[in-house]
């Protein structure tokens, strides 16, 4: 028994001393190269959808379908990471995720028709998904745990930049050349992405892969995974289409949703080879940290397609424009992200986060009173800055202290966990704030018609003095007709931006809530890094 234990003594150092040949510094590059391709896809469509929606001739609302498609997808595929990568390997897996995704990307380009372009992105999101849990759980691996903070600031600025380039990116190229072009320029990162990860990562000892595993996926907990995901998903994405819970159709996906979603949490638990490890919920900390990512996903996503939206929609800018308003904030993420991971070593997570949320509500609560038809593109390039400042604070902290206390066996689960909440809350958050906004522009666009009465002296002048501008350049019978047509589509505009004003106030409202919920979080100690022994006694 001695001797067993002065054998397995060495070889516990050698398990806990591992690190990878290549500078982790490298590795964590070429991962996050690989994830930022992933990642910036969520938003790229964004600013094109106009032009899909166009070209595959369908509506505005049925093009918003290339954005949640994908999201959903990656969604689903996020928690099968672990089991992927026990059977094959996660550099195997890693590598597999780039080639699908690099050739379901030229798929997209050259997609004919709405319904098959929808096929090709869930094609993409179901390889983009084990991008990004992977890359981040080769991170923790490849860094030992009180560099992980700066670490997963190189993650944070793959994550949080990736979305606020896109939308610039994509109406450029947009613009001068074709929206099937924001996929193609994937190819070229792919091939070289899967050429440096084949030289340079390699899978830690802790991680070997075991082909018996194959018949250990949880084939239950697969099934209700997709179906409560894609109920969900079709329910939000045409709810506010449907009339919400006045649709048969509707009722019946929010039913298994709701059955599908209850039967998933069970399944899970029990288990014996569970597709989520669903018990590390118990972990209060780890289970604060998933509902905060799950809003914090939500924010990133959600602002980063309604500004575009209103910029385009309501103040006419292109594509180029509404993209090079966002560029400001991108440039602004390259500032705060290192400062986030420095943040991480002085003062505790919880406290940034905190920090981070407040942070939130002040930039939409500035959103939402700066909001009109007026706003200039200086105006609206300080408001995207204001609202992602916050974004990679908040992203960093929470990353890093979904970690804490967990043994790092269970990094493949941690990263599959939080990246798939913060695809879900991007994905709801789509859906809801564009419902938000169709349902709020009907109700203002409501109350305004109450305006536009016979006894309302001010529409009349107005009526009268449009009347007659008309009347010299169209003539008398139309004069009439056109003067009542601008001050209607005026108050259709009003409508519209009082809708997309009230959604930021939401979201403001939101943000305050989760103020408090931060310092539920335990406090960690600064400069113990990431291991079991950070959490500070209470």
């Amino acid at each position: 028994m001695a001797a067993t234990a002065v054998t397995a003594e060495p070889k516990l150092v050698a398990l806990e001393n591992w690190r990878p040949k290549a500078n982790p510094w490298v590795i964590a590059a070429v991962v996050a190269m690989a994830a930022f391709m992933e990642v910036l896809d969520t938003s790229i469509a964004n600013v094109a959808l106009p032009h899909i929606a166009g070209s595959l001739s369908a509506s505005l609302d049925e093009s918003t379908w290339v954005l949640t498609a994908y999201l959903v997808s990656n969604a689903v595929v996020l928690p099968m990471g672990g089991w992927v990568a026990s059977v094959i390997g996660r550099k195997r897996f890693f590598m597999s995720c780039i080639v699908i995704f690099t050739i379901s990307s030229f798929l997209c380009g050259i997609a004919p028709s709405l319904p098959l372009l929808l096929l090709f992105r869930v094609l993409q999101g179901a390889g983009g998904g084990g991008l990004q849990p992977m890359a981040q759980a080769i991170m923790a691996d490849s860094f030992e745990p009180a560099k992980r903070g700066l670490a997963f600031s190189l993650y944070g600025i793959v994550t949080v930049l990736a979305p606020s380039v896109g939308p610039t990116l994509g109406g450029w190229i947009t613009d001068n050349y074709s929206w099937n072009w924001i996929f193609y320029i994937n190819i070229p990162v792919g091939l070289l992405a899967l050429a440096l990860t084949q030289r340079l990562v390699e899978d830690p000892p802790w991680n070997v892969p075991d082909k018996k595993n194959l018949f250990k996926l949880d084939y239950i907990g697969m099934s209700l995974l997709v179906i409560s995901m894609g109920s969900l998903q079709i329910m939000l994405d045409k709810g506010e289409e449907n009339d919400w819970f006045g649709s048969h159709f509707i009722v019946v996906f929010a039913i298994a949703f709701v059955t599908a979603f209850i039967g998933l949490i069970v399944w899970e638990w029990f288990a014996k080879n569970p597709l989520m490890d669903l018990k590390l919920f118990k972990n209060s900390n780890f289970a604060i940290c998933c509902f905060l990512m799950l809003l914090t996903g939500g924010f990133l996503n959600a602002t980063t397609v309604l500004l575009p939206q209103f910029l385009q929609a309501q103040l006419g800018y292109t594509a180029t424009s509404a993209g090079l308003a966002l560029s400001a904030g991108s440039l602004a993420l390259l500032i705060v992200v290192p400062i986030g991971g420095q943040a991480l070593t002085h003062l505790p997570a919880r406290n940034i986060i905190a920090f981070g949320f407040a942070f939130f509500t002040v930039s939409y609560f500035v959103t939402a009173t700066r909001l009109n038809l007026g706003l200039s593109f200086g105006e609206s390039s300080w408001v995207r800055v204001m609202q992602v400042v916050p974004i990679p604070l908040v992203f960093i902290s929470v990353t890093t202290a979904a970690y804490f206390g967990m043994p790092r066996e269970k990094n493949n689960q941690v990263a599959g966990l939080i990246n798939f909440v913060r695809n879900i809350g991007g994905s709801i958050l789509i859906s809801l704030t564009n419902a938000a906004v169709v349902e709020r522009a009907q109700f203002h666009q409501n109350q305004l018609l109450k305006y536009l009465t016979p006894t309302n002296a001010n529409l009349q002048r107005q009526v009268q003095s449009l009347t007659g501008y008309f009347d010299g350049r169209s003539g008398p019978p139309n004069a009439g007709g056109l003067a009542q047509g601008r001050i209607y589509n005026e108050l259709i505009q009003q409508s519209q931006t009082l809708a997309y004003v009230d959604v930021f106030y939401i979201m403001c409202g939101a943000a305050i809530l989760m103020i408090p919920l931060s310092f539920l979080l335990k406090k960690n100690h600064p400069h113990a890094g990431g291991g079991s022994g950070e959490i500070a006694a209470h």
